[in-house]
C-alpha cells in the first residue's frame, strides 16, 4: 500500500453539527492487533467520543471498536481508552486552548494513512441551539439556489 494513499474509515457527523471546528490536527493511535483487524472490518464508531488530556498525554475515551470475531482471548474491551500519538508541544499547545478558551477536543474522522491508523482531532467551541438553525437554514438555501440552478440550465 502507498504511504500516501489515504482511507477514510469514520466520520463524526454529529462533531460537525454541534461543534464550531476551529482547528484539526493529525494524531496517530494506540492499538492492538485485534483492533485494527477491527477496524478494517468497520466495526468502529466515533459518536459520543472526546478526548482528554491527562498527565501531559492525549487519551480518546468514548471511541468503541467492536471485538474482532475471530480475535478470541486477544480482543480488548470495546470502550477502552487508547492514548493519542502527539508530539508533546501540540499536547502542551491543545491544553492550554482548552483550559483557556472553553473549547474542547473532538475525534473528527479516523483513517488510515498508507498502514496505519491515524485520527484528525479537531479543537472546537460549542454551537448554541441558534446556531445549528442558522447552519440547517444555510444548507437548505445552498439547496434550494442549486436545484433552481440546474433547472436553469436545462
Amino acid at each position: 500500500m502507498d504511504k500516501t494513499s489515504i482511507k477514510t474509515i469514520a466520520e463524526n457527523r454529529k462533531a460537525r453539527h454541534d461543534y464550531f471546528i476551529l482547528e484539526s490536527y493529525e494524531a496517530g493511535i494506540e492499538l492492538t492487533g485485534t483492533e485494527v483487524k477491527s477496524i478494517r472490518d468497520g466495526g468502529l464508531n466515533l459518536k459520543d467520543s472526546w478526548i482528554a488530556i491527562e498527565e501531559g498525554e492525549a487519551f480518546i475515551k468514548q471511541m468503541h471498536i467492536s471485538p474482532y470475531e475471530k480475535g478470541n482471548i486477544f480482543n480488548k474491551d470495546p470502550l477502552r481508552e487508547r492514548k493519542l500519538l502527539m508530539h508533546k508541544r501540540e499536547i502542551m499547545k491543545l491544553l492550554g486552548q482548552v483550559k483557556q478558551g472553553g473549547l474542547t477536543l473532538i475525534p473528527i474522522s479516523v483513517y488510515f494513512k498508507g498502514s496505519r491508523v491515524k485520527v484528525q482531532v479537531g479543537l472546537c467551541k460549542g454551537k448554541k441551539l441558534h446556531d445549528k438553525r442558522d447552519s440547517i437554514a444555510q444548507r437548505d438555501a445552498k439547496r434550494t439556489i442549486d436545484r433552481a440552478m440546474k433547472e436553469r440550465n436545462r
